[in-house]
């Protein structure tokens, strides 16, 4: 049986990467050492980490940091989050906000390390892509 399941993510600066989620996706620390940190979000259980891409318990072939990675983080309000953000001079934003036809309206940051982050929020889908959807909980 699973009992957890999350994402840990190689990186070259833990204390960086680890801070940005804290500080602009409401995460806590949970665990700290000085090559991992592990992360919870304060308002749900959802939960990310973050190793040091050198350590000790990657194997040596893949001591690199994570690339070609996108984190998805849905939210109640993308536009009011999409403002408080762009507040911050440092907040490097690759996909100014837009809504999708398949049902998102959304955008997309760099975290430190070239982690994608793309904050969204579940739209009505256009009449071409509801077919796509295939149900779920409520089936």
């Amino acid at each position: 049986m699973i009992t957890s399941l999350y994402p840990v993510l190689m990186c070259e600066n833990l204390e960086a990467t680890a801070n940005f989620f804290i500080e602009n996706f409401q995460f806590r620390e949970t665990f700290r050492s000085d090559w991992y940190i592990s992360l919870k979000n304060i308002e749900s259980d959802f939960e990310l980490a973050f190793i040091d891409s050198k350590h000790g318990t990657v194997p040596q072939a893949y001591q690199s940091k994570a690339s070609g990675l996108i984190i998805n983080i849905e939210v109640d309000n993308v536009d009011c989050l999409y403002e408080e953000l762009r507040q911050q001079e440092e907040m490097e934003f690759l996909l100014p906000i837009k809504s999708e036809d398949f049902g998102q309206r959304h955008f997309i940051v760099e975290a430190p390390g070239s982690i994608l982050v793309d904050i969204i929020q579940v739209i009505p889908p256009s009449e071409d892509f509801v077919a796509n959807y295939l149900g779920g909980e409520d089936e």
